[in-house]
């Protein structure tokens, strides 16, 4: 596999903090994978809040989405060739509802070093639009590097702490419009948002978050992730292994192994963002 991104395109990430559209499948590959997901939700009754994170643990559709050339050919413009899945979250808007998501950082919590090395790519299953909802970033923000965020509101607010950060009301504000199959990338520093879904679908996508081998989790506990492109010779993660099948029992087991992990480091990580000035 070879880096995608043209050098024109390699700068206006560095300089906007994110690159939107992309190409990541066809739609009708796009529409197939939300109806399996449907599909297991039916299942399973629902997907919980752990559920809808590190799925590609159990679930082997989501573990060979986040390996999709065309993601990973674009990221590895970003961060190089040697490249880690370092967390992924299910994001659902269901149509008609409140819920949103604040103004934030991805890095807040993630406790990374070096802390601007996570690409996100955010990968759309349903259309993302102005009326469902989609994400909106100011260009350039990035370039401030890690801002201290406030806790707000958590009736409401996806993000399960209401990390939120202040956005004056003239800045300038871009929305990332997709549609199924395409996907967007975005630097751990761009300050992002969402609003409710008011149109009449679901809005689905999967923050998909990618580091390179050389980063490291600050947190005291040790976490996992999974090698998705090249070769790991850190070894600052514990592997994370493919489920054989959609709700694999094994990997059912890992994944709530994973995520005993990541709460353990998220509590710690939080305390820290969160500690007097």
């Amino acid at each position: 596999m070879v880096a995608s991104l043209s050098g024109e395109q390699v700068a206006r990430y560095h300089r906007d903090g994110y690159l939107s559209p992309r190409e990541g499948m066809p739609p009708a590959r796009a529409q197939a994978l939300r109806a399996l997901l449907e599909s297991g939700e039916r299942l399973a009754g629902g997907l919980s809040h752990d559920r809808r994170r590190k799925m590609h643990l159990y679930l082997r559709w989501v573990n060979d989405l986040v390996r999709e050339p065309r993601i990973l050919d674009a990221v590895e413009s970003l961060i190089g060739p040697d490249i880690l899945l370092y967390h992924i979250t299910l994001w659902i808007k269901e149509p008609q509802t409140d819920a949103f998501i604040s103004w934030h950082q991805d890095s807040t919590y993630f406790g990374l070093d070096p802390d601007d090395q996570h690409v996100t790519a955010w990968v759309a299953l349903s259309t993302s639009d102005l009326a469902s909802g989609c994400v909106q970033v100011v260009p350039g923000s990035h370039r401030q590097g890690q801002v201290r965020h406030d806790v707000g509101d958590r009736e409401r607010n996806m993000l399960k702490t209401g990390q939120s950060l202040d956005v004056p009301a003239d800045a300038d504000i871009r929305t990332m419009i997709l549609q199924p199959g395409q996907f967007s990338l975005h630097h751990t520093h761009l300050l992002h948002n969402s609003m409710p879904n008011r149109s009449g679908d679901r809005r689905i996508g999967l923050g998909v978050s990618y580091i390179p081998t050389r980063c490291r989790c600050t947190s005291e506990q040790r976490l996992s992730a999974t090698l998705v492109r090249g070769e790991d010779r850190f070894g600052h993660f514990d592997l994370e292994t493919a489920p054989a099948t959609d709700f694999d029992p094994a990997g059912l087991e890992r994944h709530a192994e994973a995520m005993q992990r990541w709460h353990k480091a998220r509590e710690e990580l939080i305390a820290r963002a969160h500690e007097p000035a």
